[in-house]
């Protein structure tokens, strides 16, 4: 009862704590939100539009439930973030019960515990995005689908079918990848029951009847322009082209990014790495080591890289640290890099002014260093945070990671997320607010990429040379490309300027 009631408190606090209190984060946050309000506002439900534009980056899902969300709690980031969640929750159940059914209820706790708790969970856990309903399908098919290879229950491979549906009507062929490769992996000595379940006609047309409908009526709605756009540039070309919009990395991209993105967990895990031997001891290691591994080589490969991408193979790496859990032996190594966590914050407003120094001066990104706030408050939690670890190093390691997982997220929650926001994302929100409230029109977005100031205006918010009379939002460090204007609104790194004739 305790150890589901810690369980309970930690998904609250990493998932639902100020899910609508910060405004929308740039550029994915926006993307998706603008593009389901004007979803709402054009009430056309098959076809997605950006800004007026067509937007192929992903399929519908996503889009339906935050406009059912706002639908009922309205147009605000709470309701655009509330799909995120759930589905985060649905996905922390579901590794509970797969990881008590094979394992037992001590190992379920631990694995649920140190998904919620670790940073990168949280953080697309309340996102505006598509990642957390994604993961959660991609855990759902590949659960139901073991469950199904050691029970031979033909519901289970019903229910592996389904949830890869969803998942393609979530965001695409990724849904099919993962299963379809793992599973064939996994199998490779027993061909024959892979191609009958892989091939099952009742399975196939239950994932038919979920993704297919939304596919056809697209392609019927905008036709080559679909196929180009969703499967050949936002799906086949992410892998095999060149990196779309500059995210490019290397081969260990993805090293630093699972080191930063376990945390504060990360020793644990390379505990459990260490173990890594072990991990194809048994069928059930054996798949989900093969999940892990699929999805890291893979998008190692890829030429777009980008971090979330490896939350595809993060639902395995929460049963393994359970598991070795219990190896840990060293209080130190387990708080070491929460307390790395935590004095880098403790430390930044003292070094902001050296940031700003070593800043070209007047770049966007020198207004937004410039507009980081910390009060005291701020100062004096970081210290107790850091001083905390201290004291953690005498306590049970069950305590300490117990400890450090609440105290993370309310690190994240209400002091980092809070900074960044006020300092990045709260200016465009009250620029649209300016802009609503006195009534501007003719407004145009130059120089600047950022959807959300279109959600909260309300409005599209087109992307053309401006004339004059004309009002434009853009990045402060822009405004020196214009000659005759006058300032309406400037906060941080941007502006809302209104052009004049140049006579």
């Amino acid at each position: 009862m305790q150890n589901r009631a810690l369980l309970l408190a930690i998904v609250f606090l990493s998932f639902y704590a100020m899910l609508g209190f910060y405004p929308l984060f740039n550029l994915d946050e926006g993307a998706f939100s603008e593009a389901t309000r004007e979803m709402l506002a054009s009430h056309n439900f098959v076809t997605t539009y950006l800004n007026g534009n067509l937007r192929f980056d992903k399929p519908i899902l996503i889009y339906w439930l935050q406009a059912a969300s706002a639908s009922v709690f309205g147009l605000n980031e709470f309701a655009m973030r509330l799909p995120s969640a759930l589905a985060a929750t649905l996905w922390v159940y579901l590794l509970y019960r797969f990881t008590k059914r094979f394992y037992d209820e001590k190992t379920a706790f631990w694995a649920s515990f140190f998904m919620a708790g670790s940073l990168q969970i949280s953080i697309i856990a309340k996102a505006a995005i598509a990642d957390a309903l994604l993961n959660m399908f991609i855990a759902a098919s590949m659960f139901a689908f073991y469950i199904y290879y050691q029970s031979r229950q033909k519901g289970y491979l019903y229910l592996t079918f389904a949830a890869i549906g969803f998942g393609v009507l979530t965001k695409g062929p990724v849904a099919i990848l993962i299963p379809f490769a793992v599973s064939l992996l996994f199998l490779r000595k027993n061909l024959l029951f892979w191609v009958k379940s892989v091939f099952n006609p009742v399975g196939i047309m239950i994932f038919l009847a979920i993704a297919a409908p939304w596919y056809i009526a697209e392609y019927l709605d905008q036709g080559q322009y679909f196929i180009e756009g969703f499967l050949l540039k936002h799906n086949l070309n992410r892998f095999a082209a060149q990196a779309m919009e500059g995210h490019r990395g290397g081969f260990f991209y993805y090293i630093p990014v699972i080191l930063i993105g376990l945390l504060p967990f990360t020793s644990i895990f390379l505990k459990a790495l260490h173990f890594i031997k072990n991990w194809f001891d048994t069928p059930l290691k054996q798949y989900l080591t093969i999940w892990f591994l699929f999805v890291f080589i893979f998008f190692s490969f890829s030429h777009t890289k980008l971090p979330h991408y490896i939350i595809y193979g993060y639902t395995p790496l929460f049963i393994f640290m359970a598991l070795y859990f219990d190896k840990v032996r060293s209080n130190f190594l387990l708080i070491l890099p929460y307390m790395l966590f935590h004095v880098l914050f403790l430390l930044l407003p003292f070094i902001k002014n050296a940031v700003l120094h070593s800043m070209r001066q007047e770049s966007h990104e020198y207004y937004i260093v410039q507009g980081l706030e910390f009060n005291l408050l701020y100062i004096f939690y970081f210290l107790f945070a850091t001083l905390l670890g201290f004291f953690l190093l005498r306590s049970t390691k069950e305590r300490a990671a117990i400890v450090v997982g609440f105290v993370t997220l309310i690190s994240l929650n209400f002091f980092i997320a809070k900074v960044y926001a006020n300092a990045a994302e709260e200016p465009i929100k009250e620029a649209a607010q300016y802009a609503k409230k006195h009534n501007l029109t003719n407004i145009k977005m130059v120089g600047i990429n950022t959807p959300s100031f279109s959600f909260y205006l309300g409005h599209i918010t087109p992307r053309t040379k401006p004339k004059p009379n004309d009002i434009v939002f853009t990045k402060r460090s822009n405004l020196k490309h214009f000659k005759n204007f006058a300032i309406l609104f400037q906060k941080n790194g941007v502006a809302l300027i209104q052009l004049k004739d140049e006579k």
